[in-house]
């Protein structure tokens, strides 16, 4: 097995970013300047601030879960606990688009992040027949109900500035065999309106998923990408929920972007601190792993000019699935998220 299925966050998981964005609609966001400065949020109860807008100019949720959880630790007085979940709340991570009300959550996530004078990082996680039945299982009905949840969430989006990583293995689980064949038609039609109909966006980015550097080989994605029209879009995510070192993963991408013209690419980097796991069952080994730690903070400020961003698009501390002694996927563990945390430099 391929070992690299990348630990998808449920989408049903961000059923609670309805609520979170019609909160943000009302109370604001203070808008930033793009100085050298983090800014103070004043409606974050953890006093969470921006990073500086010209190293990181995406949005940082002041309530976000990682919040929440700094403000219960300080409350119960746990205040060194506090600061090590604050390295995550402090950091703007994916917002994972849920099935329901698609379009009430990027209207509240795009128009927070305008008002902070920053871009929403947005994960579009709901293609039919999703993970093959695995933890992260789900998505929409069938390819109409994907296209009006994707109607959706293109008129949430509107003219704000967006970036989204669409659709994480979707490609791959059609590579790999996971995807039974009579599904795989659709799921390209559906990728290549999903390029189109984002792409006719005033300010959104849009990067396809194309799997990490432990997946098998980059000869075996590109066509799939070419087919789902990378070309339209601005290039490609790799490691998304994955381990692999950015050193790897910035080789990775560089051979994949050499056989689809030069695409750029981004890198989750969220929890590859101290790269992959190598031990216990190799089909499970991105699967809650112990002893990882999280990686390069967000920014555009890169290694390489093919990278336009390292990015936390898996959001640490959410789980991977049910494996070891973890919650389902996509809810919060605040045990593996401290250990994430206290694991970083």
């Amino acid at each position: 097995m391929y070992g690299s299925r990348g630990a998808r966050a449920s989408a049903a998981r961000r059923m609670s970013a309805v609520v979170l964005g019609a909160a943000l609609l009302i109370t604001g966001c203070s808008s930033g300047d793009g100085g050298d400065k983090p800014e103070k949020d004043a409606e974050s109860g953890a006093g969470i601030t921006q990073q500086p807008k010209e190293t990181a100019p995406f949005w940082v949720n002041p309530d976000g879960t990682a919040a929440q959880q700094v403000a219960a630790l300080e409350k119960a007085g746990k205040k060194q606990d506090a600061e090590q979940i604050r390295k995550i709340a402090e950091q703007p991570v994916a917002e994972w688009i849920g099935p329901d009300n698609p379009r009430e959550q990027t209207q509240g996530f795009t128009e927070a992040a305008d008002k902070a004078g920053r871009t929403a990082l947005l994960v579009l996680y709901n293609i039919p027949h999703r993970d093959c039945g695995q933890y992260s299982q789900g998505g929409a009905a069938d390819g109409n109900a994907y296209r009006e949840w994707l109607d959706g969430v293109a008129a949430g989006i509107g003219d704000r500035s967006a970036t989204v990583i669409l659709e994480p293995d979707a490609l791959l689980h059609l590579v790999d065999g996971c995807t039974p064949e009579q599904f795989h038609e659709e799921r390209y039609d559906l990728l290549k309106g999903a390029v189109t109909k984002l792409k006719s966006l005033k300010n959104t980015q849009v990067y396809l998923d194309a799997g990490n550097a432990g997946w098998q080989n980059p000869d075996q994605i590109f066509e799939p990408l070419k087919w789902a029209r990378i070309e339209q879009a601005d290039g490609f995510s790799v490691n998304v929920s994955n381990f692999y070192s950015t050193e790897d993963s910035i080789a990775y991408g560089k051979q994949l972007s050499a056989k689809v013209g030069g695409k750029h690419f981004v890198i989750d980097t969220s929890r590859n601190g101290k790269g992959p796991y190598t031990q216990g069952n190799p089909d499970e080994r991105w699967c809650n792993p112990p002893g990882r730690a999280l990686g390069e903070t967000p920014t555009t400020k890169t290694a390489d000019p093919l990278v336009d961003a390292y990015l936390w698009v898996k959001r640490p501390g959410e789980s991977d699935g049910e494996c070891k002694g973890g919650p389902k996927a996509g809810q919060w563990w605040a045990d593996y998220a401290l250990k994430l945390a206290k694991a970083s430099s």
